[in-house]
């Protein structure tokens, strides 16, 4: 079993930054792919940006160049990095680790960019 704990999530001006942490409370952590998710009001959850096991990246195409993921092993934790925010950021952001048939989600963290 997985507890997943994210944590950053705040209200930041647009062209601001934050850097969200998701915490694994789990063991084997460096066996999980991990993924940032968003969900916006009245919209479906999407991809953010994923790192495999392995460390290779992937980003949804409305955050490349401005989000990084990153993972410490050995802290357990997943990060994302998010630079010139824009208002249409605005969303509860989800962790997720998986592992073959396996999910988990952490309770999310709210992002708000408004001026």
């Amino acid at each position: 079993q997985v507890q997943l704990v994210e944590s950053g999530g705040a209200l930041v001006q647009p062209g601001g930054f934050l850097k969200l942490s998701c915490a694994s409370s789990g063991s084997s952590f460096s066996i999980y792919d991990m993924g940032w998710y968003r969900q916006a009001p009245g919209k479906q959850r999407e991809l953010v940006a994923g790192i495999t096991r392995s460390g290779s990246t992937n980003y949804a195409d409305f955050v490349k160049g401005r989000f990084t993921i990153s993972r410490d092993n050995a802290k357990k934790t997943v990060y994302l990095q998010m630079n010139s925010l824009k208002p249409e950021d605005t969303a509860v952001y989800y962790c997720n680790a998986g592992f073959k048939a396996l999910s988990f989600w952490g309770q999310g963290t709210q992002v708000t960019v408004s001026a």
